[in-house]
C-alpha cells in the first residue's frame, strides 16, 4: 500500500536541529571564558558573564554529528522492518482479491479472510505509531546526552575560569545582542570536541 511507502519519510523526518536549539535556548548558569577575565569583568561590572553561540556549536560539535548518524541508522532499520511487513500484507491482500474474483473461496471464508486482513492493517498502523514513538524517545535521550555533555564540560571548566553566568545565543532566540568580547564559543567548542574524542577513544579501546 502506498500509505506505508511514505512511512520512511515520517520516520526519518527527525527534527534534531530544532529540538537541540530548544534545549539550549535561554540562560545557562555555569562558566567558561575565551578572553581575558579582567576584560570580561570590566564590561559587565562585578558579575562575570560570557555567551555561547549554540548554532555554531551545533554545526561543529562532533558528538552531534555522531548522534545524527545513529538516529538515521535507527530510522533506516525501523523503515526496513515496516516495509517488509507492509509488503507481506499487500501480497496477502492481492491474493485474497484474486481468490474472491475467481470464486475459489466461500462467502464465509472470504468474510473471515477480510476480517483478518483488516486486523493486520490495523496492526501495521499501530506498529508505525510505535516506531515513531520509539525513534522520538531515542532522539530525546540523545539530545539530553548532548546537553549533559555541555553542562559537565562547563562545570569542570569553570573551576578555573570562575564565571557567574553563561548565556546561549541562537538565531531568533531571546538574546538579541552579545558583546563579541564575551563570546567564548570557539573555546568551548574546541574543548568539547577534545573531551568527546578523548572519551570516545577510551570507550573504543575497552
Amino acid at each position: 500500500m502506498k500509505q506505508f511507502n511514505t512511512i520512511a519519510n515520517a520516520i526519518l523526518a527527525i527534527a534534531v536541529v530544532v529540538l537541540f536549539v530548544l534545549h539550549f535556548s535561554g540562560t545557562k548558569k555555569g562558566a567558561v571564558t575565551s578572553g581575558d577575565t579582567a576584560e570580561q569583568t570590566a564590561i559587565s561590572g562585578d558579575l562575570s558573564i560570557a555567551w555561547v553561540n549554540v548554532d555554531t556549536l551545533l554545526n561543529n560539535y562532533d558528538m552531534y554529528f555522531d548522534v545524527q548518524k545513529q538516529l538515521q541508522e535507527s530510522g533506516r532499520k525501523l523503515e526496513a522492518e515496516l516495509n517488509s511487513k507492509s509488503r507481506t500484507f499487500e501480497k496477502q491482500a492481492m491474493d485474497f482479491q484474486d481468490k474472491v474474483q475467481k470464486g475459489l473461496v466461500t462467502r464465509s471464508q472470504a468474510q473471515q479472510m477480510q476480517e483478518e486482513l483488516a486486523k493486520q492493517e490495523q496492526d501495521l498502523y499501530r506498529l508505525r505509531d510505535e516506531m515513531r514513538m520509539k525513534l522520538a524517545e531515542e532522539e530525546q535521550v540523545k539530545l539530553r546526552q548532548i546537553q549533559q555533555s555541555l553542562t559537565d564540560y562547563l562545570e569542570v571548566y569553570n573551576k578555573e575560569k570562575g564565571f557567574h553566568v553563561i548565556l546561549s545565543s541562537t538565531f531568533g532566540g531571546p538574546m538579541l545582542y552579545g558583546n563579541p568580547a564575551l563570546d567564548i564559543t570557539k573555546e568551548v567548542l574546541s574543548g568539547l570536541n577534545q573531551d568527546y574524542i578523548s572519551k570516545k577513544t577510551a570507550t573504543a579501546t575497552k
